[in-house]
């Protein structure tokens, strides 16, 4: 089975009318007779997985990584099944073999075969969600998969879950710990700005372009935007400072054209963070871009020259486009109207600055080094975990305050009740960090430790509302375990 990529170049001398629904980028798979239809007939398998990626983008997965994802699950699970004579749509009793005996073949075969349990997890859950959709089309008589049903527990709310009996077994992941606490945050922002843990100058480290650095990872802390979203912003659309400082967050809006999925969305971002970048892009990515003679690569494509840049768009070749409406490519290929690249951070020479994994790695590695030997390595996605459970952990915090607050004015579990339902910080959180659900988000912070975040805030609020102090709150959990070993009712 071939996997190739659609493309619309030259439809025009395809003899066909209109020009194909196939959206840019699409995977396809084909039969390695590269024949599509037999006629009549049912469709080819083939046929019927393309059609199911073609819905993708209006499924829930708008993201064209997404797709070439699920078309290798797809093509993997169909040759496997080729090779032990079972077809894609096979009955349940010859697909369950099958599935046995892929399980065995990704977990025991060859070392290049081989799945860890996360990834062998997501497999199965690609694999079940085209089941599902191919039986509900009319596609497949039976599905491989056996289901049990589970309550799943989340901050107190249940529901009911079907586990899919295919996926294996894996640690809880809250064991490793994937954000970096307030401590370790402040010893990476200072590692940026090539400062020793107590904020004087590391006078063995000689790194150049701090203030860039030192302001981008600020900025990935403090909104929560992935690696793609924060590398490709323009200086146009980077907020206005407040005329004075505020300790209320600054809205931040996030373009579609460089999220994940395309869609808009805001976030915020400190008056500290915003400041820094605002410092950087007057002084030092002035000085470095200005009167830059650099052109995009030719590998690239042709360069887009910015005239009458503005907060909305500018004029790209002379024709006027929002900003918004740029690819991550396209921003790449934009050439300031004083030179240089148009990205927000630029490196030496006033080319586009890209490798932020390799400035995060190394100020880690430099950390541990010399400083901190159990400081973490930190990725760009890590940043943005460290702005989930910060955020989280600053809203639940006002969120339990203001209901202990209620409980001690008016000593009435109804108000408390009511403004827990009215107030979420997960829903404040979702749309922060871009989910298309609540259920996502609940899913996401299950991979982070927020056990802590909930019971410090609770405590917290408790004691500040004077409900309780410590001793009183002590007394009262060893009198219930009193209760309990005296028989107590």
């Amino acid at each position: 089975m071939i996997l190739t990529f659609f493309s619309s170049h030259g439809w025009q001398s395809w003899d066909i009318e209109h020009r194909p629904l196939i959206p840019e980028g699409m995977p396809v798979l084909v039969d390695d007779d590269l024949i599509f239809e037999d006629g009549p007939a049912a469709p080819r398998p083939a046929a019927v997985v393309n059609r199911w990626l073609r819905e993708l983008p209006a499924s829930g997965a708008p993201a064209p990584s997404s797709w070439e994802n699920y078309a290798r699950v797809l093509k993997a699970w169909t040759e496997f099944l080729a090779e032990h004579g079972v077809g894609l749509f096979d009955s349940r009793e010859r697909l369950k073999a099958g599935l046995s005996r892929y399980a065995e073949h990704r977990a025991a075969g060859s070392a290049a075969a081989r799945f860890a349990a996360t990834t062998w997890g997501q497999h199965m859950s690609i694999l079940s969600l085209f089941y599902r959709w191919a039986m509900a089309e009319g596609y497949a008589p039976a599905e491989p998969f056996t289901y049990r049903s589970a309550r799943a527990l989340f901050a107190g709310t249940g529901r009911q879950v079907q586990v899919n009996l295919a996926v294996r077994r894996t640690p809880k992941p809250h064991v490793t710990i994937k954000y970096l606490e307030p401590d370790f945050t402040e010893l990476f922002r200072k590692g940026l700005r090539g400062l020793a843990p107590d904020g004087s100058q590391d006078t063995g480290f000689h790194g150049r372009e701090l203030a860039r650095n030192a302001a981008i990872g600020d900025l990935a802390l403090a909104t929560g935007l992935r690696l793609q979203e924060f590398t490709h912003l323009l200086p146009w659309e980077i907020p206005a400072l407040p005329p004075a400082p505020t300790t209320a967050p600054i809205p931040f809006p996030v373009p579609a054209g460089i999220t994940k999925g395309k869609k808009f969305r805001t976030t915020w971002i400190s008056y500290e963070a915003l400041a820094a970048v605002c410092d950087y892009l007057e002084l030092d990515r002035a000085a470095t871009a200005e009167g830059s003679p650099w052109r995009p690569p030719r590998r690239w494509g042709d360069p887009l020259l910015v005239t009458d840049p503005d907060a909305r768009g500018g004029r790209i070749n002379g024709i006027r486009r929002p900003w918004e409406s740029l690819t991550c490519a396209e921003r790449r290929r934009l050439v300031a109207p004083e030179g240089g690249s148009c990205l927000l951070a630029v490196k030496n020479g006033g080319g586009p600055f890209t490798a932020w994994a390799t400035v995060f790695e190394r100020t880690s590695d430099r950390i541990r080094a010399r400083f901190e030997p159990r400081f973490p390595h930190v990725w760009p996605h890590r940043c943005r975990h460290t702005f989930s459970m910060r955020t989280l952990e600053y809203l639940v915090s006002g969120h339990y305050r203001q209901a202990a607050k209620l409980v001690r004015d008016t000593d009435a579990d109804v108000a408390l009740v009511f403004y827990l339902s009215k107030a979420d910080p997960l829903l404040v959180l979702r749309d922060l960090l871009g989910h298309s659900t609540v259920l996502t988000t609940e899913k996401y912070l299950r991979r982070l430790d927020t056990t802590r975040i909930y019971r410090d805030a609770y405590e917290g609020a408790g004691a500040a509302a004077g409900l309780t102090g410590d001793a009183e709150a002590e007394n009262e959990a060893a009198d219930e375990f009193a209760d309990d070993q005296d028989g107590g009712v």
